[in-house]
């Protein structure tokens, strides 16, 4: 069956005992040529790139510092990307029920910044004006902002008001905002996927290095491979994979998924690392640990495909292989709390069996999926999957809801660790 999301349980617990929590990815940075008195690369500058899922802002401007503390302000060739760590086929992955602007469209890629997308924060301002302000910041970048405000009653602040983002002959990002915003929205904050990998990465980096008092001579950006004279100049190294793993499944974010994924390959195998090096590594993972799941189709990782499958029971029989493991308490933290993380407040209000239950969940508009651990009313635990593949799944959450509190409050101490799947 289609899992949605809760695929990441599968991706979460195998890359956590394959890679181990501690693992992290590392960006470098390689000068060509030498450095002048005055720190002036003579050549070009390279960043290569292993896959980080959590390259963010904060950890891009740390890398910039790095080089600037190795000698360098200035850079007299061009910006070159070696991406070469991920197979061509792995950037290049398919993506169900949206469109190339959704914030969750983005694709695996080595250099993969703040998930490829442009962040704009919408405020109305004591003066009647909108503010606009937008993150990450990019290089030669423009924002005509002609948003007006209202009184009116409104529907969302992306419908006729949304920016759309082009680039001029000239080089510079246009960003455009137009339409009315009610002073009933408040603050609002719009997402939107933008421009390929290498342009998104390339901008970021050039405008923190020209933040940070750098200069480069003409500001091309290319994809291309460290030479082998080039010499190391700076490192970057992610956050633990620990907490790569929490913010996936705390936040279900598709996006960081997607580009773990590929790691979990090159582990037994070599770069480049592909989606197929790293499903035959999970099959492997798993028949190590005994656990035979003949329906598997891993894809992607993160569960945002119509190609994933996997059947309940077979769910239900991880989770309860990941209870026992030694990873299980980090597992198992990165879950929401039913009831009180994320979109679950709004679920099993006034019930007792609200926050007992870590609960993954998964949504397309023909998908609904729930795996979870309840810790019922006598402080046993259980395992609970369902997945409902139909039309009208979206009936299905009510369902859930009533299972969730029979579990918690009627089943016997006798069904101990027991596991309840329908599929």
């Amino acid at each position: 069956m289609m899992p949605e999301s809760t695929m990441k349980l599968l991706t979460a617990w195998a890359v956590l005992l394959i890679l181990g929590r501690n693992y992290r990815w590392r960006t470098t940075a390689w000068a060509d040529g030498y450095v002048d008195a005055s720190g002036v690369l003579q050549d070009n500058l390279n960043i290569q790139g292993r896959g980080d899922p959590m390259l963010v802002p904060e950890e891009l401007l740390d890398l910039v510092r790095k080089i600037h503390r190795a000698g360098i302000r200035s850079v007299d060739g061009v910006l070159i990307l070696d991406k070469q760590y991920f197979g061509s086929s792995t950037r290049a992955l398919p993506l169900p029920d949206g469109d190339d602007s959704s914030p969750y469209a983005a694709g695996p890629d080595p250099l993969h910044y703040s998930f490829k997308s442009r962040s704009f924060k919408l405020a109305p301002s004591t003066d009647g004006a909108v503010t606009v302000d937008v993150s990450p910041p990019l290089a030669d970048l423009l924002v005509d902002n002609a948003l007006r405000m209202t009184d009116g009653a409104c529907r969302t602040p992306t419908q006729g008001c949304g920016p759309t983002i082009d680039r001029t002959d000239a080089g510079v990002v246009h960003v455009t905002l137009r339409g009315a915003y009610s002073r009933h929205w408040g603050v609002r904050v719009v997402n939107i996927a933008v421009f390929d990998h290498t342009t998104f990465f390339g901008e970021g980096c050039l405008a923190f290095w020209q933040q940070t008092g750098g200069t480069f001579a003409d500001g091309q950006i290319r994809e291309g491979t460290v030479s082998a004279g080039a010499h190391l100049v700076a490192t970057h190294d992610s956050p633990a994979l620990q907490d790569t793993v929490h913010d996936i499944n705390k936040f279900s974010n598709n996006v960081m998924a997607r580009n773990m994924f590929p790691a979990i390959g090159t582990v037994s195998g070599r770069p480049p690392a592909t989606a197929q090096k790293s499903s035959r590594a999970i099959l492997g993972f798993l028949n190590k640990k005994r656990l035979t799941i003949r329906e598997l189709v891993p894809d992607n990782g993160s569960g945002r495909s119509r190609n994933e499958r996997i059947g309940a029971m077979s769910l239900a029989n991880l989770l309860q292989a990941a209870r026992t493991s030694p990873a299980a308490q980090i597992f198992i933290d990165s879950l929401w709390v039913e009831g009180v993380d994320r979109t679950t407040r709004r679920r099993l209000v006034g019930i007792a069996a609200r926050g007992h239950a870590h609960i993954k969940t998964g949504t397309l508009r023909d998908v609904r999926a729930i795996a979870e651990y309840v810790t019922a009313a006598n402080s046993e635990n259980y395992v609970v999957v369902s997945m409902i593949n139909e039309i009208h799944a979206h009936a299905a959450e009510a369902v859930n809801d009533t299972r969730l509190e029979w579990v918690y409050e009627s089943l016997s101490s006798g069904l101990s660790g027991a596991t309840i799947a329908n599929g």
